[in-house]
């Protein structure tokens, strides 16, 4: 894992930090080969040196972004044009991180 990932989400607000580590972990479980670094001020998680995911803190929410969505069926309650799309996690929220993990499985298989 990436330190300067690792540095950044320590640095968020504590129930931000528990989300981010659990959304990285289900990242990693989901794309064992999956690269992350930080751009654009946030961390972006790679398949083959393309977007896969990326996790955009605010100052009362998450985002946690799939790229490559245009095909999937994708529930509600999601954001976003159809390339990309995010589900905003704020204090107190229950994400499926299964659901979440099946849709980044879907998403990633053709990077």
């Amino acid at each position: 894992m990436n330190q300067e990932v690792t540095a950044f989400i320590e640095n968020l607000n504590p129930w931000q930090v528990e989300v981010c580590g659990k959304l990285r972990r289900m990242v990693h479980e989901t794309i064992p080969e999956v690269e992350e670094k930080i751009q654009y001020k946030k961390p972006h998680f790679l398949k083959n040196g393309q977007f896969a995911a990326v996790i955009s803190p605010s100052k009362d929410a998450l985002a946690f972004m799939i790229m490559n969505t245009k095909e999937l069926d994708i529930p509600k309650g999601f954001e976003g044009p159809a390339e990309r799309k995010w589900l905003k996690i704020r204090e107190g929220d229950s994400p499926d991180y299964d659901l979440l993990s099946q849709l980044l499985t879907q998403a990633s298989g053709t990077l």
